[in-house]
């Protein structure tokens, strides 16, 4: 499952590549990936 996780999380760039100095920034797209994940798992099932 972890695996799988950090898959789906290294497939967003700014993610995967880190040039962010800011660590709040770096936070704030870590939890736009988790919640674009989050959504389109949702997409999948519900439509």
């Amino acid at each position: 499952m972890v695996e799988r996780t950090l898959a789906w999380l290294a497939r967003f760039r700014r993610i995967a590549v880190r040039s962010e100095r800011r660590a709040d920034i770096f936070t704030a797209f870590h939890h736009i990936a988790a919640g674009l994940i989050c959504w389109r798992f949702v997409q999948k099932w519900f439509w």
